[in-house]
């Protein structure tokens, strides 16, 4: 092959091979940004299933358990009418939402949500041994549940201290809390959860929660629950 014929050959290689990669650095872009980056680009249609499986439903739909909490709204109205006095600051759910997914450590240690006190009315407390207000409001939620708790009802607070059991327990023993029982939640999840609701803006944090599973009340900040105004409104509440 002459030198003439090789001059005119190698700049059409080149074309052929620089082609070839601007493809495949195109089709790399491509994939990258309808992948990565779905809410800025269209998606691509969806590919059929060889295996069929059962529909989602449609995002956003509420659950039944939460339509049937919503429409408790009169009751969560009603409630939180009864809320005076030492617990005036007792909040309607507006509107009333499923809580049974509530999840915490039992008085046993183990695992539970609140559906495992399905047919109870809650009066849920989230506290820490950190926060002042909690620390002067756990003896009187100790006296509500030794003079309200029973098979329809019952104080369950949470504490929210990180790290082991010791200052949590320490404190109950040394204050004389015996009626209540020890739940537990060391990771925060419970409270963030309940931040994301809109609902905890910090500690102590309460939820009048009927044997359903739905709010009805809610509050931050200390009250007086062993006072004849926090009875009523939990008389209210089992009603």
């Amino acid at each position: 092959m002459s030198d003439g014929k090789q001059r005119k050959l190698i700049p059409a290689w080149r074309a052929i091979l620089t082609a070839m990669v601007a493809g495949a650095l195109a089709g790399a872009v491509a994939v990258y940004v309808t992948g990565g980056f779905s809410g800025n680009t269209a998606r691509a249609p969806a590919v059929p299933s060889e295996t069929p499986t059962t529909a989602a439903a449609p995002a956003g739909e509420p659950s039944p358990a939460e339509t049937a909490c919503a429409a408790k709204s009169e009751t969560a109205k009603t409630v939180a009418a009864a809320a005076t006095g030492q617990v005036a600051a007792m909040l309607p759910a507006d509107p009333p939402q499923s809580l049974a997914k509530l999840a915490f450590n039992g008085p046993d240690g183990k695992p539970m949500t609140l559906a495992d006190r399905a047919g109870k009315t809650v009066l849920l407390n989230l506290w820490a041994t950190w926060c002042a207000p909690c620390r002067a409001e756990m003896p009187v939620l100790d006296a509500l549940q030794k003079e309200a708790g029973d098979d329809g009802f019952e104080v369950i607070a949470v504490n929210v201290d990180t790290g082991d059991d010791t200052k949590p327990k320490k404190f109950l023993a040394e204050t004389g809390v015996a009626a209540l029982g020890y739940y537990r939640d060391n990771t925060l999840d419970l409270f963030n959860d309940l931040k994301k609701r809109g609902l905890a803006l910090g500690l102590p944090v309460t939820l009048l929660i009927d044997g359903e599973g739905c709010l009805l009340a809610h509050m931050n900040g200390p009250a007086e629950w062993a006072s004849e105004d926090a009875k009523k409104l939990i008389a209210a509440a089992r009603n």
